[in-house]
């Protein structure tokens, strides 16, 4: 027979070695337990949108943050069957949609919990010349959201370099509307698209200008209006405090609230299954 000893040496590490495991992570869950959101100005941001689509970050400090915190954290927020719910308060379920899911079944999107629509109705082309068109499907949401049930809202995709353009994108959606009745918010949603698009060099100053512009004609004209960002955006392109009067739209792709400033509305997947859409569809909550 062999000497068991080095056997039972060896079963003696490996138990201690699991034992070591298991209490590092143990320690890691009580620390995430305690988890909360840190003042956004001074942190680096998570990572909510594809890399491919990041725009970089600049070197420069973050801006001064709005005012007001995010009442919500990591822990307030958990699936109810299809789509995210608030635990406790009121929080509506919605979608906002362009050409680009194509035909939608209205009754279908409405009878699986969704209670509202952005619609997308036009947008700016990010090449040099920056042609405005209207959404090929914008006219046909706006009925078939409305008729279905649903409460209904817009954005435009901005592309603006200037406040004479961003302007031009107010008075865009204006005309579309042409006095039409609006539940939800219009919204500007200025994005980066890529280092060769036109708007690849635009600074803090112009885009939050441009942000201004866009919404105090849209307030001008009876609407309610809204900001579209993600968290690159609110660190280092826009001067969130300058924009306070006006209510926030933060895409953040996570389950997890983490963003500490107070947002009305969350786009929290791009990558959502929704009854009665083919394919993709980002999909929001709304804290009435």
């Amino acid at each position: 027979m062999k000497n068991a000893a080095p056997e039972k040496n060896r079963l003696t590490a490996i138990l201690f070695m699991l034992a070591a495991a298991l209490v590092c992570i143990l320690g890691i869950m009580l620390l995430l337990l305690h988890e909360k959101p840190e003042d956004i100005s001074g942190t680096v941001p998570p990572a909510d949108i594809p890399a491919e689509t990041a725009e970089p970050i600049p070197t420069e400090e973050p801006t001064e943050p709005p005012a007001e915190l995010n009442p919500y954290g990591i822990f307030d927020f958990q699936y109810d069957g299809r789509y995210l719910k608030l635990l406790e308060g009121d929080s509506v379920t919605g979608i906002d949609v362009s050409a680009y899911q194509g035909q939608i079944d209205w009754e279908q999107v409405k009878a699986s919990g969704v209670e509202f629509a952005m619609i997308r109705v036009g947008f700016r082309g990010y090449g040099e010349a920056g042609t405005i068109r209207e959404d090929e499907y914008a006219r046909a949401n706006l009925e078939g959201a409305a008729a279905a049930g649903l409460d209904v809202g817009v954005y435009f995709f901005s592309q603006a370099v200037s406040v004479e353009e961003a302007l031009e994108e107010a008075e865009f959606v204006l005309e579309i509307l042409d006095g039409m009745e609006l539940a939800m918010p219009v919204v500007y949603d200025w994005e980066y698209v890529n280092e060769t698009a036109r708007t690849a060099n635009v600074d803090r100053r112009t885009l939050t200008d441009c942000s201004l512009a866009f919404l105090q004609r849209v307030e001008e004209a009876g609407y309610w209006p809204m900001l579209y960002f993600n968290t690159r955006q609110a660190l280092y392109m826009l001067n969130l405090r300058e924009l306070n009067q006006y209510d926030f739209w933060l895409a953040l792709y996570s389950h997890r609230m983490t963003f500490p400033y107070k947002i009305k509305m969350w786009q929290y997947t791009c990558t959502g299954s929704v009854p009665g859409i083919e394919g993709n569809c980002d999909i929001n909550i709304f804290f009435p």
